[in-house]
């Protein structure tokens, strides 16, 4: 036997008793105390009972009483006793990861025989809260004008968003978040980013912890989203919403085609259904979840070129130009997108102390990217493809009435791919390719063209002709299994522990479709050999365990953790000393494979520690602390792993197996406090020490010969100051707003690339320049406002604004860039309408909704010019290279002028969008 497949079935076996890095907390507790209601005393041997379950606990001698192993969601509590009164709290509210405190005073039967019903309220401040952790519930989700996870997280304070729409979560790159689904990590382990995407209506609920979360989390830098999706109950329940809209702008001068209303330019079909499985239902229930998502964008181009199309040019007479236009004309849309999300899950309660999970996840898409240079050869846009599977078992089991453990294994696929024409197999057939897959038998698609037509015909125009040439496949696969176990052994204590595991499979493959009219007359896949095509199968390994303790008191609360990590790579790298020891060895020669280094195991230690305690009954200061790790993303430690150089490719890229956890240090310190019953106000400050983050570094060998390889040299601090306040709705008022802001400055290093070669000749250090972050964001306010009724009527507004984010300007006379990241965007603002209507008919609610993205249409501008900081324009149009491309547009078919060229609309945000819909639930 091999050494790989030994290690494999190695690695497998110790999975099946482990875990996976990033698992999150899925259940909460209630605890409280049982008085007297006369004397005050406590009650002893009092039933507390989670109606409709098997969940409850007895009131110790003390009085007190613990329920853990919760799962999210609103329950009615029962108490009761011999000779003493029955009360019900209705609408108690659990969420993970957390403690409800809900206290019972008991009355003598004499004094009062019928059940006392108590409706809770949740609270509006969190005495256990020792970082910062928001909670969106289903209920909440539902009033809002939001469509996915990213959408609800873009509310949520300290989270920015950057310009291509990606989320940062107090001021750390967008790769530093980790997604969780039940638990489960939904990661791509290549860039880091999430996979599986879930319909809002399938959401129990959501939560982000932004702060410094415990131990039992990991493999993460600024944050942890969560997501925990709904359960079948014991009865039947469903719904099914169909909703549809359009683009309805005045922009018609930056956004061609925005005025030509579509009705189904962009639909979608969503629904539920829930409930007892049959002949089962006392001890099987399932929820599933379907979206179907189709629409055609807002930027659209016109087919005035074919991919066959080229320009002539006459050899005697430069402006002697002919453009080919055997284009229909017709208008297509450039950043169209279709998507399908399902969820399903499984419950199997077949004892009252054990209960399985089975998770289903599938979601599957297509899409185009907008590309202003094919703005009129629109059929050369390639198109990305994706889908993602989870399956995920979930067994927990209760020991005894203060222990549980659990036992997880999940196993996530997760494939793109991006090309224009698919491969084709021997007998010209269509083949559905994926990283992996040999490409022995398989060829090109023959309407691949030639290098040379895909140009344009002068400065500042767009491509007449030819094709996207380049492929781009990924897929991995990720094994994971866990095995954690809480115990709640003393009324202070609740301590949980345990071990985690990953093992991933990663397959690549890139490549350049070659065709020319000197070599290559057919198009052509070059040998894995050529720097024009990248092919790789890794096998990344993570392990991770921790111990967390949390102590509450009365009048103090600690989260007290400690975790470990492992991390292995498992390949090779090229040591930076390799060309320093060999001078003679050109960039461009083959490597000496005795020079590969293998790379090592990475180990890392982090305390983490969290301190809550109460200053007034309604006033509660928190501290935390607490190192975190998290590996760069794995296409970095394996980009280029050949380490291959061409003079006719450039300066290449190595990647660097052998990199370092990225690392973070993170401070925080905040007061919650309620002004009254409906109204409290939440601040906190943060500081993040950030060390080790992944850069490009150049190396340069020689004068004409440099290379690129990723190493740990960044660095940056982000420090802030976030403020929240929350006005619920109540009984006595029907409207409500939640306000936050965030002020922060996130800085890094700017270390200028080039110096590195005179560095490590001289062992120094290489000088760091602090400048701001592209993503640092200084003022954030979000805010929202709701008015009506619960199941009859409601209107919600949400607005959020921005300052802008940085930019390095350019000085256009002479070319020269000024101090990066030294000017700023302008502002950015949007208000969104969610307005619903409800009318019940017997046992079925029909509802009536609009929903509206950029109520105002206002005109963001996200992607800039350097030369004038904005969008609109640019002063590269007042230049003589411009001036001569509109000489040349006035006289030639084909050439358009450069006002053309410099209105790019995806530099602007999505102009306002307009839905309506209908949706029916029983």
């Amino acid at each position: 036997m091999t050494k790989r497949p030994f290690l494999s079935l190695l690695w497998i076996f110790i999975l099946s008793f482990s875990v996976i890095n990033l698992y999150a907390g899925n259940t909460g507790k209630i605890a409280g105390k049982v008085i007297d209601a006369e004397t005050g005393e406590p009650l002893i041997g009092i039933n507390i009972i989670i109606e409709g379950t098997s969940m409850g606990a007895a009131s110790a001698v003390d009085g007190t009483f613990i329920i853990n192993n919760i799962p999210p969601g609103t329950y009615t509590i029962i108490a009761s006793g011999v000779g003493l009164q029955k009360k019900r709290i209705e609408n108690v509210k659990v969420s993970a990861d957390f403690t409800t405190r809900l206290d019972f005073e008991l009355a003598s039967e004499d004094i009062l025989v019928e059940t006392v019903v108590v409706r809770a309220e949740t609270p509006l401040i969190r005495q256990d809260l020792t970082s910062s952790h928001t909670v969106v519930d289903a209920t909440q989700i539902e009033t809002l004008p939001v469509e996915s996870i990213s959408g609800i997280l873009r509310l949520q304070a300290g989270i920015t968003q950057g310009t291509g729409g990606e989320l940062h979560i107090r001021g750390g790159r967008t790769n530093e978040i980790s997604y969780s689904v039940n638990g489960v990590s939904v990661v791509n382990p290549f860039d880091n980013t999430n996979t599986v995407s879930i319909a809002t209506n399938a959401i129990q609920e959501l939560s982000v912890v932004s702060g410094t979360f415990n131990a039992e989390y990991g493999n993460a830098l600024s944050g942890v989203v969560n997501t925990i999706t709904k359960e079948g109950g014991e009865k039947y329940s469903g719904n099914i919403s169909f909703y549809t809209g359009d683009y309805v702008s005045s922009r018609d001068e930056v956004f061609f085609n925005v005025d030509d209303f579509d009705a189904l330019n962009n639909y979608i079909v969503e629904g539920t259904f829930s409930g007892p499985v049959p002949l089962l239902n006392k001890y099987v229930s399932f929820f599933a979840s379907a979206r179907f998502d189709d629409s055609k964008g807002w930027l659209y181009g016109i087919r005035e070129h074919s991919i066959t199309d080229s320009i002539k040019r006459n050899p005697m007479d430069p402006n002697d130009i002919v453009v080919a236009m055997t284009g229909d004309s017709s208008i297509i849309a450039m950043n169209p997108s279709k998507s399908i999300s399902t969820t399903g899950k499984l419950t199997f309660k077949p004892i009252p102390t054990l209960k399985i999970n089975y998770d289903f996840l599938y979601s599957a898409g297509e899409s185009q990217g907008y590309s202003h240079d094919l703005k009129y050869n629109t059929d050369a846009n390639p198109t990305g493809y994706s889908w993602s599977m989870l399956n995920a078992i979930d067994i927990r089991h209760a020991i005894s009435n203060t222990t549980f453990y659990e036992l997880k294994g999940s196993i996530n696929f997760d494939d793109y791919k991006r090309y224009l024409f698919p491969l084709l197999d021997e007998n010209g057939n269509e083949v559905d390719f994926y990283a992996g897959m040999s490409l022995d038998g398989l060829h090109p698609d023959p309407r691949h063209q030639p290098s040379y037509k895909y140009s344009a015909p002068a400065n500042y125009t767009f491509i007449t002709g030819g094709s996207s040439n380049s492929h781009y496949y990924q897929r991995s696969r990720t094994i994971a299994g866990k095995f954690d176990i809480t115990s709640q052994i003393t009324n202070n204590h609740e301590v949980k522990l345990g071990l985690f595991g990953r093992y991933h499979k990663l397959n690549y493959e890139s490549f350049t479709v070659m065709r020319d009219t000197v070599r290559y007359f057919t198009p052509t896949v070059l040998a894995v050999t050529s720097p024009y095509r990248n092919s790789y199968v890794k096998y990344p390994i993570e392990v991770s365990a921790y111990v967390q303790d949390k102590m509450e008191f009365d009048k103090l609360i600690l989260n007290v953790g400690l975790r470990y990590d492992y991390f292995w790579a498992d390949s090779r790298y090229l040591p930076d000393n390799y060309y320093f020891e060999n001078p003679n060895v050109s960039l461009f020669s083959p490597i000496d494979k005795s020079w590969y280094n293998r790379s090592e195991p990475k180990h890392q230690i982090s305390p983490r520690l969290g301190v809550s305690f109460p200053i007034t009954d309604r006033g509660i200061i928190h501290f935390s602390y607490g190192h975190f790790y998290q590996m760069p993303p794995f296409t970095y430690l394996y980009a280029n792993p050949l380490f291959k150089a061409s003079l006719a490719s450039g300066f290449p890229t190595f990647g660097n197996a052998n990199l370092n956890p990225e690392r973070t240090v993170t401070y925080e310190l905040g007061l919650q406090q309620q002004l009254s019953d409906d109204l409290a106000f939440n601040v906190t400050g943060f500081y993040k020490d950030v060390r080790d983050l992944l850069a490009t570094q150049t190396i340069r060998i020689s004068g004409d010969e440099t290379y690129y390889k990723y190493v740990n040299k960044d660095y940056a601090n982000i420090k802030g100051v976030t403020f929240s306040m929350t006005k619920r709705r109540t009984q006595s008022s029907n409207f409500g707003f939640t306000l936050d802001y965030t002020f922060q400055v996130a800085e890094g290093n700017d270390t200028d690339p080039n110096a590195f070669f005179i560095d490590i000749s001289s062992g120094r250090q290489p000088e760091k320049l602090p400048v701001y972050l592209t993503w640092d964001q200084s003022h954030t306010l979000n805010g929202t406002f709701s008015v009506g009724e619960p199941s009859d009527w409601n209107v919600t507004l949400v607005g959020r604004i921005g300052t802008g984010l940085p930019y390095t300007p350019q000085l256009t006379d002479n070319l020269v860039y000024l101090r990066v990241n030294s000017d700023r965007r302008p502002s950015q603002m949007t208000v969104d309408l969610m307005a619903d209507k409800t009318f019940v008919i017997s046992n079925y609610k029909i509802r009536f909704f609009l929903k509206v993205y950029n109520l105002f249409d206002t005109l963001n501008e996200r992607l800039i010019y350097t030369d004038t900081g904005r969008s609109t324009y640019t002063l590269q149009s007042k230049y003589g290279s411009a001036e001569e491309t509109d000489r040349l547009a006035e006289r030639v078919a084909g050439v358009h002028p450069t006002s053309d060229y410099f209105n790019v609309p995806s530099y602007y945000g999505a102009p306002r969008n307009v839905k309506l819909g209908l949706s029916f639930e029983f």
